[in-house]
């Protein structure tokens, strides 16, 4: 599975790295003037986690290790180098979660998640604009109290991440906001420092706000 997710995640990686080359070879004054090059969005986000993780110990059924989903608040700071390219800076306040064994809570975790992508906006002066990111994800977890803190995850898992959305404008700066994104996010559980399962999160992150243009 890890390896799946380092090939998929290399994957990203280029692609993301050739994009930002191609927009580094285009001047910024190619940017839409008229309406600035920033724009700032705030979203509520569901957080949907797959609950995927592999057995225990290598034995025994699947999917026994779960992470609950939860509503959390995104600020999100895009910067237009183009009408057309942009890129999206999404980030949130450190949020703790759940972790269940067969669906009785064991523990929780802190995690600050943010996302680096780079977008593709389709029709960049109309009043329903959609476009589409690729990026990548980095997630600092720490504080992990895991069955009385005999096991733990990760510190640091980076992944790949795709997005979807629209913005509808309401004015010359305001604008409505929907977002869809996918994050291939995984974490291996330990104990005493061996690995024991592995945690594949990968959630989907559902987002509705307001954005303004600068």
């Amino acid at each position: 599975m890890k390896k799946h997710l380092y090939s998929r995640l290399c994957t990203t990686a280029i692609a993301t790295l050739a994009l930002l080359g191609a927009v580094a070879a285009t001047p910024a004054a190619a940017a839409d003037e008229a309406q600035g090059n920033w724009m700032v969005r705030l979203r509520s986000t569901y957080l949907d986690m797959a609950g995927k993780s592999d057995p225990i110990g290598g034995v025994g059924a699947s999917d026994r290790i779960t992470v609950n989903n939860k509503w959390i608040p995104e600020l999100d700071v895009t910067y237009f180098f183009t009408p057309h390219i942009a890129a999206e800076l999404v980030l949130t306040v450190p949020q703790k979660q759940n972790v269940y064994l067969d669906g009785n809570k064991i523990g929780s975790f802190t995690h600050l998640p943010p996302t680096l992508l780079v977008q593709y906006h389709f029709i960049p002066n109309g009043t329903f604009r959609p476009y589409i990111g690729a990026g990548l994800n980095f997630t600092r977890i720490w504080g992990a109290d895991i069955a009385n803190n005999s096991l733990s995850l990760d510190s640091w898992s980076v992944a790949p991440a795709l997005q979807i959305g629209m913005d509808y404008k309401l004015t010359k700066n305001w604008f409505l906001n929907a977002d869809v994104k996918k994050v291939w996010l995984s974490s291996d559980v330990k104990a005493a420092g061996v690995k024991v399962s592995n945690v594949s999160l990968d959630p989907w992150l559902f987002s509705m706000g307001v954005g303004y243009r600068f």
